[in-house]
This record gives structure tokens, sequence and C-alpha cells, in this order.
């Protein structure tokens, strides 16, 4: 029997996730030019918490942006992934840190979270949409878990809206990109960056930002806003919940 489409993406994700912790924070400032960190100080702007409120990290992966949550404010945050080494390392990570005590890391899956409605005063996600099979419904999810008037907001790649530095993020993603994953990381991190760039446009021709806002809006967000990062690389999208 063929697997339903949101097991085989989630094995996806899980089979391309799995060799990369150790070096995934390093490698990923080097692999998005140094913009990985400025991109999510940028998503968590946009959602900062107040100094008792829990905030749910979605895709969490090694914690980073746990971490910078609770770095910048008082507020918990629970990170949620489908990595198991990821989170691990995320563990470790979470470990070292000042901020310990107020960090919670769980495997589980964006499409389905272990929590009751309106559980969260904000939620973050990065790097998500790409990897499941229905990203409206996957947003209808992630809507459901924050309280009404609580924000979310989001980090993904884009494909550059200049034709111009759309050709050259096309050389970089498919030829600069494998090779220096190669060099900087080994063969997982040369399979990440082979796969990267077709990654990011085949879901973009499915999904183009438009569409996406109007998907935000539809699961339950208002006021739903993007910034457009470092020439067409990054997306940081938000919104407020909605409701009573």
């Amino acid at each position: 029997m063929p697997l339903a489409p949101a097991v085989r993406d989630n094995r996806f994700a899980q089979s391309l996730f799995t060799p990369l912790p150790g070096r995934y924070d390093r490698l990923a400032e080097i692999l998005s030019m140094g913009q990985n960190a400025r991109w999510r100080r940028t998503m968590i702007d946009k959602i900062m918490p107040a100094d008792d409120g829990t905030v749910l990290d979605v895709a969490s992966g090694t914690a980073g942006v746990a971490l910078q949550v609770t770095g910048r404010s008082k507020a918990r945050v629970v990170g949620v992934d489908l990595t198991e080494q990821m989170l691990r390392q995320g563990q470790r990570n979470v470990a070292a840190s000042a901020q310990r005590d107020r960090i919670a890391l769980t495997i589980g899956r964006g499409e389905q979270l272990p929590f009751a409605d309106a559980s969260f005063d904000a939620l973050t996600f990065t790097y998500l949409l790409r990897y499941v099979a229905d990203p409206q419904a996957t947003l209808t999810e992630l809507a459901r878990v924050v309280k009404p008037g609580g924000r979310a907001a989001s980090l993904e790649f884009l494909e550059p809206p200049s034709p111009f530095w759309r050709s050259l993020w096309w050389l970089y993603t498919r030829l600069v990109l494998p090779v220096a994953g190669l060099l900087t990381g080994g063969p997982a991190w040369f399979g990440v960056g082979r796969f990267l760039g077709p990654n990011i446009s085949g879901h973009y021709r499915r999904y183009p930002v438009p569409w996406t806002v109007q998907a935000w809006q539809r699961a339950g967000f208002a006021d739903v806003g993007f910034k457009v990062m470092s020439l067409g690389g990054g997306l940081v999208m938000w919104g407020i919940r909605t409701g009573e």
C-alpha cells in the first residue's frame, strides 16, 4: 500500500535532517550566506511575547529560535520537531545555555500538534511548509493552538522576485550551494545543497506568496504581513490570531 502524502513527506524530512544536527547551526549560517540569524531575529521581532507568555516553536530543530526567544524575553518556549536527532542536539544546546529552565523540547508534527486549542500566547515556525503535504491544513493546525489575539510568525527561504537577483540566486543554489555543503559538511550537506534550490523553486510555483498570505487568512489569522529579506533570499511572514 502506498504511503499517505503526509507520512511520505514526513519520512523524507526525517531522512534529510537526521545526519545533520552536529553542524547544523554553523552550516546554516554558511549556506545562507550569514543571513539565517538575522532572519530569525526579524521573525522573533514580530511575536515578542509578554514576559510571562508561552511560545510554541514548530520545526524547532536545534532550538536556535527557542534560545533567541528566551534570550530576549522572560517567556517560556515549547519546541516541537519531527527529527529526534535534531532535538537531541537542541537539548544539548539548551543544556549549555542560561535559559535551560524555560525551554522544553518534544517530538511532534506541525500537521498534528499534541496540544489543546488556544494553548500558546505566540507561535513561530521556520522552514516548515516546504516539507508538508498540505500547507493550508498545516497552517490551520498551527492557528488552532494559538490564543485569540496571539501572534504568529514564520521564516522561509524565498526565490528572489527580481530577474537579476533570481538569476544569481539560481546559480548560487544550483552550483555554489552543493559544493559549499560538500566542502564544509560532507556528503550529507552536499545532498541538502543539491536539494534546496529546486525544492524552493517548486514550492513557490505551487504556493506563491499571495497564496500563502491568503492561506494564513483562511487559517484564522488577521493583519497578515510579510517582509522580503536579503534581496529576496528569505521571507518573514506574520499575523494575529482571530477569535474571542
